[in-house]
């Protein structure tokens, strides 16, 4: 597979998302998943009524975490260790947006 993007999760109680993509190397620095990520972050807010979208990031990963900064997106966090990636652990950047936020950048 090229490539893949979607909810990672949906806490409807608490009205959040998690945002998640992957795309090959082949495919990326074309905006391919800024487009995405963007169609998503819309859906998120004008059709599932969530408050607050999240992406996280792989902090040495500077081409995903370029997406959510791309749109406007806060960086909030570090979480240390968050994910174990191929053969040890990397810590995650994450990334807010506000549904109130959302339509003041539109």
């Amino acid at each position: 597979m090229s490539r893949k993007a979607g909810f990672n999760s949906l806490d409807f109680r608490n009205k959040i998302g998690h945002i998640g993509y992957w795309l090959a190397k082949d495919y990326q620095g074309k905006g391919i998943m800024s487009r995405v990520a963007r169609a998503l972050t819309e859906y998120a807010f004008h059709e599932l009524d969530l408050n607050r979208v999240e992406i996280r990031a792989a902090y040495e990963n500077l081409r995903s975490r370029a997406i959510p900064k791309r749109l406007g997106f806060v960086e909030e966090g570090k979480i240390r260790q968050a994910e174990w990636l191929y053969d040890h652990y990397v810590d995650h950047v994450i990334y807010g947006m506000l549904a109130s936020d959302w339509e003041n950048i539109r």
